[in-house]
């Protein structure tokens, strides 16, 4: 990256900043209504992120001991936001997955920081939403384009 480049990404960097530190500071009544622990928030985001996973996986990307995953998925299959089912090629081997719940659960919280970014674009002219959703639209497909289109 380039000189120039690399002051404008300090620069985004910052305002990105300051637009966090700018925003109300209301902690949306989801994530405080939530029954659980940071460690199965954790293996929850796992899950949303690279779909049905070994148990062996989520305690890898997690950074933690192979029964400490299988208690945290034990415990989230319990709530009925996890479902663990054997792998038809190995049946030795247990898949985790979201169940329904789970993604539905995931999906609330995202949503429901989409109420800071209607605050922060409210109020803007019309020809500055545009530029908005250019830029948007820049970042989603520059994204797309290094995770070879799984950007969804």
């Amino acid at each position: 990256m380039k000189q120039g480049e690399q002051e404008m990404v300090k620069r985004i960097q910052k305002l990105s900043g300051d637009i966090f530190n700018a925003m109300p500071s209301d902690i949306p009544a989801e994530w405080l209504s939530l029954d659980l622990t940071l460690a199965q928030l954790r293996a929850l985001l796992v899950l949303k992120a690279k779909g049905p996973s070994r148990m062996s996986a989520i305690a890898a990307v997690l950074g933690i001991a192979l029964p400490t995953a299988t208690g945290i998925v034990d415990n989230l299959v319990r709530k009925e936001l996890a479902v663990r089912e054997t792998d038809p090629q190995d049946r030795r081997l247990v898949i985790c997955e979201l169940s329904t719940r789970g993604q539905d659960l995931i999906n609330r919280l995202w949503t429901s920081g989409e109420f800071g970014m209607e605050q922060l674009l409210e109020g803007l002219t019309s020809d500055q939403m545009e530029k908005a959703v250019d830029v948007a639209q820049m970042l989603f497909d520059n994204l797309s384009r290094k995770t070879g289109g799984e950007a969804t």
